[in-house]
């Protein structure tokens, strides 16, 4: 059965601070939802006295990395209490990994114990524990943290353990050539900017905007042409950081409103199950899932936001000149709505997450790269049922879709009203396709999780089958998988 609400007693149940309980009550939002959007709300402001009075100009690295640090700490036990425990005792292990092992093995080393000290949160939370849903979920900034020491464990492993030949173009760039300090280390993992929320994001560019480095990196790529340019244009992120919270404003508006009055639970009522015709169950899914995603939409932009206020996620000039702040960026929200394929809409959604999972898995592994990458992603969300259905059926779509698109796509270029014609039936098909792909992502059980499915006839999942058994993969849908290495780029060069 789909998880009863949480009686009113436990609701505001948490494990972090109770300063903010009766403004909890008055609000009627759980206890440990009121903390974290505080801490955000903080960390906004403190972001920007970080970027104003703690600027590279007037203060030292090891200062700025020591009340990112501060702050990040401070935060997280605000939030969580002493669940810390669990992300200081994994920061600490995946440390002295860092320091004592080989730099051929540091990346296998820090993977296993991350991914596995995680995992086993996971499972004493829910099933052990049964702490479940009730309770401040400490899972989060673990899933970050395991995010970051891994992607920081695999580029040191590119810098000092493997020949420069051997990479590509991103992972050369990315490649780190000396382990970072304990300060540093610290700093990147538990700053105050990402530590609650995220996004995951690379050592290099976080050292860079520590020391002052990263715009001038980032407008280098562009101005580097012209060479009268004696001083780079100083980019502001006010702006990016008042347009992000204005989405973070609707966002949180339309989750208060839209959210509830269609809330996950329509989905297994009588009137859905047994008596709505398949066309309304799939329209009212649609929506369903629609309703769902606001609370995503909230937290990553809020989160966007308060990396820019701090003066991080610079990403350059766009090709009208712009500066853009979105390096850091976790989706983009018009591309998601919009999207006619499943994978822009992968592609558009928890980017930060997708860039890891292809880091440390898609572009390294050399049998099954889709399959595994789904695999390792539902083991980094943790534990509940609903999440490998999620990521079985979304393994089986990808692959279906794929090998449509190879063969059909090419039929409907001929002609603009074609074209468009193509695009609205594939978009309708997509968000159908996603809606039914991520319910039991929401609904976590297996019981509500097959009720809706046996609704639907396992509709998705018959038609997916079927296209992969009889429909041929092209070879050519796998040829852009690997990376081009610099050994490669240089031949392309010569030639």
């Amino acid at each position: 059965m789909a998880a009863e609400p949480p009686p009113p007693s436990l609701s505001y149940r948490t494990t972090g601070s109770t300063c903010l309980h009766p403004l909890s009550e008055l609000l009627g939002i759980p206890l440990d939802q009121v903390n974290f959007v505080a801490c955000q709300l903080f960390a906004l402001f403190a972001a920007f006295w970080f970027r104003l009075y703690l600027s590279p100009g007037k203060t030292s690295p090891d200062v700025r990395h020591m009340f990112a640090t501060i702050f990040g700490i401070y935060f997280v036990i605000f939030c969580f209490g002493w669940y810390v425990i669990h992300l200081f005792v994994l920061v600490l292990l995946c440390y002295a990994i860092m320091v004592t092992a080989s730099a051929s093995n540091i990346h296998r080393y820090s993977f296993f114990v991350a991914m596995g000290y995680l995992t086993l949160c996971h499972i004493s939370r829910i099933y052990i524990f049964h702490y479940g849903i009730l309770t401040t979920d400490f899972s989060g900034p673990l899933m970050i943290v395991t995010q970051k020491i891994t992607t920081l464990a695999f580029q040191v492993h590119d810098g000092l353990g493997r020949r420069a030949e051997d990479l590509s173009v991103e992972q050369h760039r990315l490649a780190i050539k000396a382990k970072p300090s304990f300060l540093q280390y610290l700093s990147y993992l538990l700053n105050f900017m990402s530590v609650i929320a995220g996004p995951c994001n690379n050592f290099k560019d976080y050292v860079a905007f520590i020391e002052g480095r990263h715009t001038h990196m980032k407008l280098l790529e562009v101005y580097w042409k012209q060479k009268g340019l004696h001083s780079f244009p100083e980019p502001s992120p006010t702006g990016a950081v008042i347009y992000k919270l204005c989405i973070a404003l609707v966002s949180l508006f339309l989750f208060l409103t839209l959210t509830k009055a269609f809330p996950v639970t329509c989905l297994l009522n009588d009137w859905f199950l047994y008596k709505a015709n398949f066309l309304t169950r799939l329209c009212y899914l649609y929506v369903v899932m629609q309703a769902s995603k606001p609370k995503y939409y909230f937290a990553w932009t809020l989160a966007d936001a308060v990396n820019n206020a701090a003066g991080f996620g610079f990403s350059g000039v766009d090709k009208d000149g712009n500066f853009c702040w979105n390096l850091l960026s976790n989706l983009n929200i018009w591309k998601i709505e919009t999207a006619t394929s499943f994978k822009m809409y992968l592609q558009n959604w928890n980017i930060q997450t997708a860039t890891w999972l292809k880091c440390v898995c898609y572009e390294r592994v050399p049998w099954y790269p889709t399959v595994l990458t789904f695999i390792l992603s539902a083991l980094w969300h943790g534990v509940y049922p609903g999440y490998y259905f999620t990521f079985l059926t979304g393994t089986l779509v990808t692959l279906a879709a794929r090998a449509v698109r190879n063969n059909y796509r090419h039929y409907f270029l001929s002609s603009k009203v074609v074209k468009v014609a193509y695009d609205v039936v594939t978009w309708a098909a997509t968000q159908l396709a996603v809606s039914y792909t991520v319910a039991p992502f929401v609904m976590l059980a297996v019981e509500p999780t097959i009720s809706l499915y046996k609704s639907m006839y396992f509709y998705l999942h018959i038609i997916s089958l079927l296209i992969i058994l009889f429909l041929p993969i092209k070879p050519q849908a796998h040829a852009q998988r690997w990376p081009q290495t610099l050994n490669s780029v240089k031949k392309k060069k010569a030639d």
